[in-house]
Order: C-alpha cells, then sequence, then structure tokens
C-alpha cells in the first residue's frame, strides 16, 4: 500500500463501522479507494438469512420464516442466528421437541424489550397499565399510515410495565409525513388514555419514555424532514450530530434566537395537533376500549388479530391500516 511496489496480485480488503473518522490518507487512490456499504438486511434478506440459520432446528407448523422476518426490521444476521438460538433455548426449557410461534414471539420480545418480569396482581395499577397499552392500540390502528398492531400484552419486559408491538407492512426505508405522524398520534394514545379514562390528576410517569420517543419524532420531522410550515429546509447543521462535544456546541450556538423559537413552536404544534387526535380516538371509542381491556386484563397477551376482530365490532378501520388475518405458511428449509 505504500505505492512504490507494483503488488499488483494482492488485494487488501478491510471493514470498519466508523467510516467517517478514518484518516483520508488510508482512503487516496490506489489504497482503501472503493467503499461497499453492507446495511442490515431487507424482509427478503432476512428470509434467506432465517432459513440458512434454522436449516439444523426443528419448526412446529405455526412457524413462517415470512412473519419472522417482517417482525425483525432492522436486525441483522447475528441478530437472527440468536433470536433463533433463544428460540430454541426456551423451546428445550419447556420440553418441546421443536420450536413453537410462542418460542419465537418470546425471543423477539427479549432481544428488543429485556427480560420478562413478573406480572402484576390485579388492582388499580393494572388496569390503569391495560388502558394505557389499549389507548397505544387504538389510536395507530385509527390513524392512517399507523402499522398494524401485532400483540398487546401486560407482561412487564425491561423497564416497561406492558408493551404494544407494532408490525410494519414492509420494511421502513422511505417513510412519508403521513405515517410519522400517525406514530406520533399512537405513541400519545397512552396518555390521552389514562387523562380521559382515569382523569387528569390520575395521568402516570408511565408515557415518560412515549414522550421522549414522539418529542424527538416530531423535532426530526421540523428540522431534519422539513416537514412543518417552516418550510422544507434542513435546519441540523451537520456538525450538531458530530460525535465531537465543541462541535455540537458550535453547532447550537450558530441558530439564531428567532429559527430557534420557530422551531419549538413548530414541534409543539405537531405534538398538540396529534395529541388531540388521540383524545377524540380515545373518547369516541370508549365502548370499544372497555371491551378491549376486560379481555385483556383475563388473558394478559392479546393478538393483533383478536385486536382488530374486536374493534372492528365498534368501529370501522381505515382501508388503508386493515389487515387480513394472519394464516402462517408452514416454515421449509
Amino acid at each position: 500500500m505504500d505505492g512504490f511496489e507494483g503488488n499488483t496480485g494482492i488485494i487488501v480488503i478491510a471493514a470498519t463501522n466508523r467510516a467517517d473518522i478514518l484518516d483520508s490518507a488510508l482512503l487516496r487512490p490506489g489504497r482503501f479507494d472503493r467503499q461497499v456499504t453492507v446495511d442490515v438486511p431487507d424482509v427478503r434478506g432476512r428470509t434467506e438469512i432465517l432459513k440458512v440459520h434454522g436449516s439444523n432446528k426443528k419448526f412446529g407448523a405455526d412457524v413462517s420464516f415470512d412473519v419472522i422476518a417482517m417482525r425483525t426490521p432492522g436486525f441483522s444476521g447475528a441478530d437472527l442466528a440468536n433470536l433463533l438460538n433463544e428460540a430454541a433455548i426456551l423451546a428445550g426449557r419447556r420440553g418441546k421437541t421443536a420450536i413453537s410461534s410462542k418460542e419465537i414471539d418470546d425471543s423477539i420480545d427479549r432481544i428488543v424489550a429485556g427480560m420478562e418480569g413478573t406480572v402484576m396482581t390485579d388492582g388499580k395499577s393494572k388496569s390503569l397499565v391495560a388502558y394505557h397499552e389499549v389507548g397505544h392500540a387504538i389510536c395507530g390502528t385509527l390513524t392512517p399510515g399507523h402499522d398494524a398492531v401485532q400483540k398487546v400484552t401486560l407482561v412487564p419486559r425491561g423497564q416497561a410495565r406492558g408493551l404494544t408491538w407494532f408490525i410494519p407492512s414492509d420494511d421502513p426505508t422511505l417513510i412519508s409525513k403521513q405515517q410519522l405522524f400517525a406514530r406520533i398520534v399512537g405513541g400519545l394514545g397512552g396518555r390521552a388514555a389514562e387523562e380521559v379514562i382515569f382523569g387528569e390528576p390520575e395521568v402516570t410517569t408511565g408515557a415518560a419514555g412515549d414522550l421522549q420517543q414522539i418529542t424527538g419524532l416530531a423535532k426530526q420531522m421540523v428540522v431534519t424532514f422539513g416537514m412543518s410550515e417552516i418550510g422544507p429546509w434542513s435546519l441540523m447543521d451537520s456538525s450538531a450530530q458530530s460525535a465531537d462535544v465543541i462541535m455540537r456546541m458550535m453547532a447550537r450556538n450558530s441558530m439564531s434566537e428567532k429559527l430557534a423559537e420557530d422551531i419549538d413552536t413548530a414541534v409543539k404544534r405537531l405534538s398538540d395537533s396529534a395529541y388531540e387526535i388521540a383524545l377524540s380516538h380515545i373518547r369516541n371509542n370508549r365502548e370499544a376500549i372497555d371491551k378491549i381491556v376486560e379481555v385483556l386484563l383475563e388473558k394478559e397477551t392479546m393478538s393483533g388479530d383478536e385486536f382488530r376482530a374486536i374493534l372492528s365490532e365498534f368501529v370501522e378501520i381505515p382501508a388503508e391500516n386493515q389487515v387480513p388475518p394472519s394464516l402462517p405458511s408452514p416454515v421449509s428449509v
């Protein structure tokens, strides 16, 4: 690589996760001058990877690699291998001879959200968590452009007392303004349900993570994606995303007070309008919510198909959010 000898028969290949911090001397012509970006696999890639790692494992008839691939956006090949190994360990602990969809579900939950905690005993807290999670599911399902509910559970994992899982219809490479706004509405559904059902004085700290996520998403819509009344501008200085603290401070100071105020106003307007929609969904569907919560408190985990079946008895789900009942196809490896 020093350029003084003609070693034409030798090709040097290197890999890194931080191409942005490589010395420019390394990247000159004749050195590492070609870059091939290897991104995480898409849904088809994940299906093929699962077939490879699942070739030496036994699966039940209810397991579908296509469904697992849809549920695991952002997973790398190593993540998928780990997922199937976790599922195999769980199947062994439960005395099963084959991996079922229950082990796959539990493994995904464990990898994404953390270890399973102790289920809460019946009482006001459990009821509040149930209404909170159903609030997410209702607001997401009734807002056009939102991902479909995969399941709602009251089984605690990590720091979460309950969880609502959504499954994307396809790989989220390009996301529309409608989809982003729908995610904000869905994220605020839990707090909206607490306020409408139990009253404003009874809202809890349970929505802290939700609020952090939707505030970050609303700010991205305004600052990075140009999806606000400020206009189609990128208002984020590239140095603001630098790993260097001093560069980030300089970028923050380069923004005018008026622009910073406009950004805050636009973020607040987005969040406020989404919260109003979430509140209206909860108020208009109280009967459906009570019914779903009743079933959820009894079963503790409800599938997306069960949730949509009950909800559709009371209200029509928007056409773009309707999902046909999932019928898993047997695994073939």
